[in-house]
This record gives C-alpha cells, sequence and structure tokens, in this order.
C-alpha cells in the first residue's frame, strides 16, 4: 500500500495523523499535542509526502480517512497505546489510573461522586482528563467514559453503567412565564450534542415549532443556562436526575428512552486492578440511578 519511501516518517508526523484521525478534528488534535493546527497539518502533509499516498479526503472541516489512512491509523493507536502504557508501568505503582471522560458527564455526574469512590478505594489515585465529543480514545488514558450507541454495548471492551433518556428541562420559574406549552421556550443548545433537539423530536414523535435558539459550548453550560431560566434544554436523564428529583429543573414533557447509554470504554490492554475497580463502582453507581419520568 505504502511506496516510495525515501525517508523513515517523523516521530511527530505520525503522532499528528494519529491523533487528527482518532479526534476526527485538526483543531482537537492539536489540542491534545499542544501545538497549533497549522502545526498538525503541516506534519501530516509530510507524512503523506514522505508516504506517497493521500491519508485524508474531502473538505478540511469534514476530513475522512482514505483507503491508506484507514490501513495506518489502528496500527498507529495501537504503537502509542503500547508506548503510554510502557511508560506509565515504570513510573508509578501500579495504583494509578488514567481515564479520560466527556466535560459534561465529568462535571455535572462523575465528579460529584468522586469522593465516595476515592473513600472506598484510597489507594488508587484516579487522574482525569478530558474526552474530545467524538473521540473513543485519548492517548494515555487507560479507559474513556462517554454515551455510545447501543450497538456498540456487546464489544468487549464496552461496559455500560446507565441506559440513557432524553428530555426537555427548565426552571420552575421559565414554566411559570411560557405558560402550558414548553416547546415556546427558548432553546438552549449544546454545540457539542448539536442533534440533541431533533433527536428528542423523533423520539418523542413531536415537530418543533419555531423558537429562538441560544447556543452554549457544552451540555453542562446548557444545563447551567436552563437552571438560570434562560430556556429549555434537552439533557440525559442521568445529568438531570438530581435536579428535577429536588425540583430545581422540571421536565414537563419526561423524558424518552435513547438508543444510547452512558458506558466505559477499556483501551486495548489496559487491564489493572485499578482500573476493574473503577468499573465496578461506576455500575454500582449506575445501578443507583431511578428510572426516568
Amino acid at each position: 500500500m505504502f511506496q516510495n519511501l525515501t525517508l523513515s516518517p517523523s516521530l511527530n508526523a505520525l503522532r499528528a495523523f494519529e491523533a487528527v484521525a482518532r479526534t476526527g478534528r485538526v483543531t482537537l488534535a492539536a489540542d491534545e499535542l499542544h501545538v497549533t493546527h497549522s502545526a498538525v497539518s503541516r506534519q501530516v502533509k509530510a507524512l503523506e509526502q514522505s508516504l506517497g499516498v493521500r491519508l485524508f479526503e474531502g473538505p478540511k472541516h469534514r476530513l475522512q480517512l482514505t483507503a491508506a489512512g484507514r490501513e495506518l491509523a489502528p496500527a498507529l493507536s495501537a504503537a502509542f497505546d503500547q508506548i503510554a502504557d510502557a511508560v506509565r508501568r515504570v513510573g508509578e505503582d501500579g495504583e494509578d489510573l488514567h481515564v479520560a471522560v466527556n466535560a459534561s458527564i465529568s462535571v455535572k455526574w462523575l465528579i460529584p461522586r468522586l469522593a465516595a469512590f476515592q473513600a472506598a478505594h484510597p489507594r488508587i489515585r484516579l487522574q482525569l482528563a478530558e474526552l474530545a465529543p467524538h473521540a473513543i480514545a485519548h492517548r494515555g488514558a487507560q479507559a474513556v467514559v462517554r454515551i455510545v450507541p447501543t450497538s456498540r454495548l456487546a464489544e468487549p471492551n464496552v461496559t455500560p453503567f446507565i441506559r440513557n433518556a432524553l428530555g426537555p428541562v427548565m426552571s420552575p420559574a421559565l414554566a411559570a412565564r411560557i405558560g402550558p406549552d414548553p416547546l415556546r421556550a427558548p432553546r438552549l443548545a449544546a454545540q457539542t450534542h448539536p442533534e440533541g433537539w431533533p433527536v428528542w423530536a423523533e423520539l418523542a414523535g413531536v415537530e418543533l415549532p419555531p423558537a429562538p435558539e441560544r447556543p452554549f459550548a457544552h451540555v453542562h453550560f446548557a444545563m447551567d443556562a436552563a437552571l438560570a431560566g434562560l430556556g429549555a434544554a434537552i439533557l440525559s436523564w442521568p445529568l438531570a436526575a438530581e435536579e428535577v428529583q429536588a425540583g430545581r429543573l422540571l421536565a414537563p414533557l419526561g423524558f424518552r428512552r435513547s438508543g444510547s447509554a452512558f458506558a466505559i470504554l477499556t483501551a486495548p490492554g489496559a487491564e489493572s486492578r485499578p482500573l476493574s475497580r473503577f468499573r465496578d463502582w461506576l455500575v454500582a453507581e449506575g445501578a443507583k440511578t431511578p428510572p426516568p419520568p
């Protein structure tokens, strides 16, 4: 497949390509590697020139891997994972645990519960990193926590811990202002989950009427805006459960089961005692989540 190998590709070029292939975005790869996005683009282009093949195709905002890219990416990911794992094992005593988590799950669900995990497992030093919105792996992480489609739940490295449900929520004050039709409220839209409102509308079998829309960078920002009475947000039930039960948020149209679940995805070859303890704890915590209204 790969020809014209006059010079060995640089390690930086290989890292840049692997990061773009894994995260799906040049900007996300640049953030992970702590370089500019133009530097990542240059490294990928240099790798393509070195190999004599195209690795990506399509417009810059929607890059797709070519056949050569699909062949190279998983091999590089596995190799870099092995390097990260070897470095971690040499420098640690085996009780550190590195987990990458989607930001909103981390802020609104995981971190508020971590004191209980640390109390139960004081020797495990849990280190959290932010997982890019659409990434399913993170460099150096033994596992990632994110929402995954139910079609992936049978995979051996995927362990679900809460079945997901979606619903619109708003503050009691906003509900009182807008009257009996909650869909008239301004819509708070998370840029990391832009499909939230359309997916819920399809699940609920309703057509969304015209309404002003206010964008926010993350789901947890939209959730805080809903608590402040700025509009209605589509939230996953596990993130909203405590606020709804406490009456700080209302769910006038209830929640609808979606085709997804909160899950932990284990990196290849990363199994360890701390990871097993953390995974078991996630499943136990998830079992405490009450059913959605």
